[in-house]
């Protein structure tokens, strides 16, 4: 499937699906709980809102997971809500970004050792542009390396929803092999658009908040789930491409074993 066409598919998917959509945003608005009992300054809607914030959280990663699984089958249907596989998923979600946070975590603290003490000792000697260059380098360091495990990390969760296996998904070199295989022109090219459109969106869709109480559960309750059905449908349609070139070729190996058996 091309880019025009995912994303296409993607901003029109919410809109198929409008009888479900309530369900989702009742979900999201929810997890306002704990804003209103901030606001009116009432300690019991405040645990309310903890307690219901705590369950909503373990609902909702797995399920938009499931959303990713639709894609990858190129429906256009909405999931139904299945509590213990969501929950189950939101933990597995936990641990590959855990796994995957490790080696940015990592050089965190070897440039934070390096250049800490030495950056310490410029700005006592008042070398203003040795310090600044040096946090500007460890900055660039620290923040390319989180850019690209995010990145892995993006297409690790297309993988585990496709194969429904983290210990699948933990394998960063299938994990680079998938993204080769859709191509980094094609994947760059879906980032930028869909970057910017949602970007977009969601600024125009933000100036709702300028009306008092209710455009905050407007946009929490409504805008945020349909930015977060498009995304994760659209990540969906774009790992589907492997889909369809596995399936491809274990057609093409059935072929072959018919007619080894055959002749």
């Amino acid at each position: 499937m091309d880019v025009g066409k995912i994303i296409s598919n993607s901003f029109k998917y919410p809109f198929r699906n409008i009888k479900k959509l309530p369900i989702l945003f009742i979900l999201f608005i929810l997890i306002a709980i704990i804003p209103i009992g901030i606001v009116s300054d009432n300690r019991y809607v405040l645990i309310l809102g903890g307690i219901i914030f705590f369950i909503v959280i373990l609902i909702i990663p797995g399920y938009l997971l499931s959303i990713v699984n639709i894609g990858l089958n190129e429906s256009s249907m909405f999931p139904s809500f299945n509590f213990g596989k969501n929950i189950y998923d939101t933990l597995r979600l936990l641990v590959l970004r855990i796994v995957y946070m490790i080696v940015p975590a990592i050089v965190f603290f070897i440039v934070l050792s390096i250049f800490g003490p030495s950056s310490l000792k410029m700005f006592a000697e008042m070398k203003v542009p040795s310090f600044l260059a040096t946090i500007v380098l460890g900055i660039l360091i620290v923040l390319i390396t989180y850019i690209i495990f995010e990145f892995l990390l993006f297409f690790a969760k297309a993988r585990m929803a496709y194969l429904d296996s983290l210990s699948e998904a933990l394998k960063i070199h299938k994990v680079f092999g998938d993204i080769r295989r859709i191509g980094f022109v094609k994947i760059i090219t879906w980032l930028i658009i869909m970057g910017i459109l949602m970007i977009v969106v969601s600024y125009v869709s933000s100036l709702v908040m300028l009306i008092p109480y209710v455009g905050f559960l407007i946009y929490i309750g409504i805008v945020i789930p349909i930015l977060e059905s498009i995304g994760n449908y659209s990540l969906g349609l774009l790992y589907s491409n492997i889909a369809e070139k596995e399936d491809n070729l274990d057609k093409f190996e059935k072929e072959i074993q018919l007619f080894k058996y055959f002749n």
